[in-house]
């Protein structure tokens, strides 16, 4: 039994596909294959079944899988704690970042990090707040930039980086956007653009009408930013949008109510963060 069939099995599990875990290992599939089977020989169970163009996993599979994944970022906080004791910053480093902060807040500080720390491979994922958020948690990432929730939680290490001011918007050419001193009620009589209530950005949101007693006419959900922005520019509602993302094409609305939501880092403060984490969390700290 070896490492790497510990690995492809749990790339089988994330993408559902021999060749898509292929892919992302850079293997065959054929060797993606004999390194399940090798697993389903040393443990005595099918992991998975033949499922249309795909794979679907066992029951025994989604039992192991948590263990797999909790005993790899174990052997991955012993590389890290060893790599202590050697001054160079090398190695692979796993990040998530929402759409928003990744296209609007951290270039610069990422060009800046990989410029200083050439030998660092930086493999960063495109995630919403709330799934980056849970896979810090789970271990997938080691350091995730979102979003922070409206309830921190406890296990878990948070920086505050960026104040986000939210504001409410509209086309230019939407009824609202002429209309001095609105209200929330004002707003109900219109559809509105939001992200899925689950989102940090849309709980925001719906507090406020909550404590009114209200409730928006929600038509459509769609959490990035940059495609609410979109479609709110072309007429189909209004919005919450952060103020960076207001254009020409979009009109702040006249109404008194004043949001923001944090932008930040998050790490998980049980498990041992590599030199390189480390280093990145201190370029953003300055």
């Amino acid at each position: 039994m070896n490492l790497a069939a510990f690995e492809a099995f749990v790339k089988v599990m994330e993408t559902g596909s021999i060749s898509m875990a292929a892919d992302q290992l850079f293997i065959t599939q054929p060797a993606v294959t004999k390194r399940i089977h090798s697993l389903e020989d040393y443990f005595g169970v099918k992991l998975f079944e033949s499922a249309g163009r795909g794979v679907q996993a066992t029951h025994a599979a989604h039992s192991l899988l948590p263990k797999v994944k909790n005993w790899l970022n174990e052997l991955g906080d012993i590389h890290h704690t060893l790599s202590h004791d050697q001054d160079q910053i090398k190695g692979k480093l796993k990040i998530g970042t929402s759409h928003h902060i990744g296209l609007h807040h951290l270039p610069q500080h990422l060009r800046s990090y990989v410029q200083h720390f050439p030998d660092v491979t930086l493999d960063v994922h495109f995630v919403d707040s709330e799934q980056a958020h849970e896979q810090v948690l789970a271990g997938d990432l080691e350091l995730a930039f979102l979003t922070l929730p409206p309830v921190l939680d406890d296990r878990l290490s948070y920086v505050t980086l960026w104040n986000d001011p939210l504001v409410f918007v509209a086309a230019a050419f939407h009824p609202l956007a002429s209309k001095a001193d609105l209200s929330l009620e004002d707003l109900l009589q219109y559809s509105s653009l939001l992200p899925a209530a689950q989102t940090y950005t849309a709980q925001i949101t719906l507090a406020e009408f909550e404590k009114n007693g209200l409730k928006p006419k929600v038509t459509m959900s769609n959490n990035p930013l940059e495609s609410i922005r979109m479609l709110a520019s072309i007429g189909l509602g209004w919005s919450v949008l952060p103020s960076t993302l207001v254009s020409d094409d979009l009109v702040t609305l006249d109404i008194h109510i004043e949001m923001k939501r944090q932008l930040g880092m998050v790490w998980h403060p049980a498990r041992t963060q590599s030199k390189a984490a480390k280093a990145l969390v201190d370029l953003m700290k300055d």
